[in-house]
């Protein structure tokens, strides 16, 4: 895995973004860029990310913010963070919120590519995260302590974006899209009956209840941590 990896890469520099992206590209990783921390709940696709490069100074919720709860999602997932603010304290506070490396910008591509290639390293050698429940994309499989519970495909990706997204919570729409249906045609109803078919699983797997809740006026929440490998 120290090369080759699926990487997404958080920076609302458009110039920068695209710089990072094609260099990453040009080495044997396949990288994507997003403008901002909320953009990261509407990935969609069968493998998840192996690795995030986070700016810390991102509109709306910072770098701080998505490293720490994709950290507490996906406990093995690797994090670079870059940023401008290059004091102590950001720096502990940066460690804290789950980077693995905090590299200052401006970031020559070399230390970016050493810090990647030593991070695929890491995660060739890492045992899947371990927690109560854990997902299995790939496989689409739901471990717990109640047995492993298949998923459809849909379900996999659904119950991935809302084990990362902010508060556990996906609006409607993005529900919608993770399950493969057209986000202007689908209403309430259809997606009560889509969730509570993963809300089912998910009890089956040994989730407590509530599961995932609906939320009126906005969409869904999961009501339990889920790791993510």
């Amino acid at each position: 895995m120290a090369a080759g990896l699926s990487i997404v890469v958080v920076e609302d520099h458009d110039l920068l973004r695209e710089a990072t992206v094609a260099t990453l590209c040009a080495h044997g990783h396949h990288a994507v860029g997003l403008v901002c921390a909320e953009d990261v709940d509407t990935l969609a696709g069968a493998a998840l990310p192996d690795l995030f490069v986070i700016d810390v100074g991102l509109p709306g919720e910072d770098g701080f913010g998505l490293a720490q709860r994709l950290r507490a999602a996906r406990p093995a997932v690797g994090i670079v963070m870059t940023t401008a603010r290059t004091r102590i304290g950001d720096r502990v506070a940066g460690y804290g919120s789950g980077a693995d490396i905090y590299l200052p910008k401006p970031v020559d591509p070399a230390e970016l590519l050493a810090a990647v290639h030593a991070l695929g390293q890491r995660l060739r050698l890492a045992d899947p995260a371990a927690g109560q429940l854990r997902l299995d994309v790939q496989q689409q499989l739901l471990h717990g302590a109640g047995g492993t519970v298949p998923l459809t495909h849909a379900e996999a990706l659904l119950l991935a974006a809302l084990a990362q997204a902010a508060a556990r919570t996906l609006d409607r729409w993005q529900v919608a899209v993770h399950l493969g249906l057209d986000r202007r045609l689908a209403d309430r109803s259809s997606l009560d009956v889509r969730v509570s078919q993963l809300r089912r699983k998910l009890l089956q797997a040994g989730a407590p209840r509530p599961a995932v809740q609906a939320i009126r006026g906005h969409g869904y929440r999961l009501g339990v941590p889920v790791s993510v490998a």
